[in-house]
């Protein structure tokens, strides 16, 4: 007699079609549901033997985010897969999400987006990268897309080095030649507690050698990334000769130019943007520090004052604007109509 084991390790077809005859059965109440995910699980874990990796689900939500999930009803084979992304190099919580099975009900382990773009860089994850290009192509080219660019930008990061790096850019008009030396990122706080990141440069440009440092954090009422630095009165040329220099270093390791602002003090700042710190985090020097930070500052939330304060603005806004929408309801035939009229309160 042939069982569900042997029939599991069998042909594709013969498993398909065995798949489809218990999915049925389970649908139409001819054999119990949990005995049903059992052998489910078996076929599953035939294939798994010949082809190496489980369904991975793989999808768009209708926000557009990437699903990239297993699900199973066996603690072994949520707990099986998680460790092999362990194994990969990948962090849970970082890079994996884990839930265990429950009642009955189904666990998953999903890859989240940063997983799957630092999953493209390591060697020991290929196999895996090669499958889930070959599951995103059998759901259709807009799912093909979306793994494909998470993948092509996870593989660009870290894939150039700072030391040794030359260019010649163009800034306010003047070429300059950039050579950058080294430089190190290192995470930091305010007095305040807000998380901040200090990214050191050390270049040459136009035969002039110095240490550069760009202080990244969120500022202002939208929360925005940005990053600053202060030009120096005693470099060479004073400090707008100072800044040209700088926005040149980081035009040419970015491809974009900063910001140059002078305060009424006579101070002048570079002031980056996110944009400038993406493109910094593509050299191996500065990409897993600059990855950390841009996780991190992304799960904070607006704290309650900043969200009471916001309410407020709206409120205030509307006040300001003198108008109200009053429901007008027709008499007659019965049906309602919805018209702005301007508040009478603040019209007399």
């Amino acid at each position: 007699m042939a069982t569900t084991d042997m029939l599991a390790a069998g042909r594709e077809g013969l498993r398909k079609a065995l798949a489809e005859i218990v999915e049925a059965a389970r649908n139409n109440g001819w054999v119990d549901a949990d005995k049903a995910e059992r052998w489910l699980e078996k076929l599953e874990e035939g294939r798994v033997l010949r082809e190496s990796w489980p369904r991975y689900e793989v999808g768009l939500m209708r926000s557009g985010s990437l699903v990239v999930k297993f699900g199973s009803t066996n603690p072994d084979s949520i707990q099986r897969e998680a460790q092999r992304f362990r194994d990969m190099g990948l962090e849970e919580g970082r890079h994996f999400t884990v839930k265990m099975p429950e009642g009955g009900k189904k666990g998953y382990v999903s890859i989240l987006k940063e997983g799957l773009a630092y999953a493209a860089r390591l060697s020991m994850a290929a196999e895996f990268i090669n499958y889930i290009l070959q599951r995103a192509k059998e759901e259709g080219p807009e799912v093909y897309k979306k793994v494909s660019e998470i993948i092509e930008e996870g593989m660009t990061r870290g894939s150039l080095t700072l030391k040794g790096f030359k260019k010649e850019v163009e800034v306010n008009g003047r070429r300059h030649d950039v050579k950058v030396i080294d430089g190190d990122a290192e995470p930091e706080k305010s007095e305040s507690g807000k998380l901040l990141l200090r990214i050191r440069i050390t270049a040459e440009v136009d035969g002039v050698r110095r240490e550069y440092a760009i202080t990244f954090g969120r500022y202002g009422r939208r929360n925005a990334t940005e990053g600053y630095a202060t030009a120096r009165a005693d470099a060479p040329g004073g400090r707008e000769t100072d800044a040209e220099r700088l926005a040149a270093v980081i035009k040419a390791l970015t491809g974009k130019e900063p910001r140059i602002i002078e305060r009424s003090d006579g101070t002048i700042e570079i002031i980056c943007s996110r944009a400038h710190l993406v493109g910094l985090k593509l050299y191996a020097e500065l990409t897993d520090t600059v990855d950390r930070r841009l996780e991190a500052t992304s799960r904070r939330r607006p704290t309650l004052l900043y969200k009471l304060l916001f309410l407020l603005r709206r409120g205030l806004a509307c006040v300001w604007r003198g108008y109200s929408y009053v429901f007008v309801e027709s008499r007659g035939r019965g049906s309602s109509r919805r018209s702005r009229r301007r508040n009478p309160l603040l019209s007399s």
